[in-house]
């Protein structure tokens, strides 16, 4: 399950890269921004669940589209205000995108050491690093 995210964002990057148009128009430009932020916070968020064991096609998909379309409504709505919210839509996704980061990280880094502690109990050693470091001379 988790792969599907992965699978999504690869997806994404071969089509960006195989249909290259300019975009000529600044404000364009704001909104594609706003909606790649967007999609980057559900990707990450599905990889996050996926690894927690949380991850539903369903709301990863509904999760896709609405924080697109919310995103790039909010951008749209403050340009007809005059108020610049895409920097505020880019700031919150800007944060929610680096909290997944450091959980999948965490994530990984736990699951990681987790392994090297089975892998070391399954040799049979039983020592703690400090207990390694410290020579004790129990000799007369």
């Amino acid at each position: 399950m988790i792969l599907i995210p992965i699978l999504a964002m690869l997806v994404g990057a071969l089509i960006a890269l195989i249909v290259v148009f300019p975009i000529h128009n600044l404000l364009v430009a704001q909104y594609m921004a706003v909606a790649c932020l967007a999609g980057l916070d559900t990707v990450l968020g599905g990889i996050r669940s996926g690894l927690e064991g949380k991850f539903h096609t369903d709301v990863f998909t509904t999760g896709f589209i609405s924080n697109i379309l919310i995103a790039f409504f909010l951008a749209w709505l403050g340009d007809k205000m005059g108020i610049n919210l895409s920097l505020a839509v880019a700031l919150v996704l800007g944060a929610r995108i680096f909290t997944n980061l450091s959980l999948i990280r965490r994530f990984l880094l736990t699951k990681w050491q987790d392994a090297r502690e089975r892998k070391r109990l399954q040799q049979g050693v039983t020592t703690t690093p400090l207990q390694s470091q410290i020579q004790v001379d129990t000799a007369p």
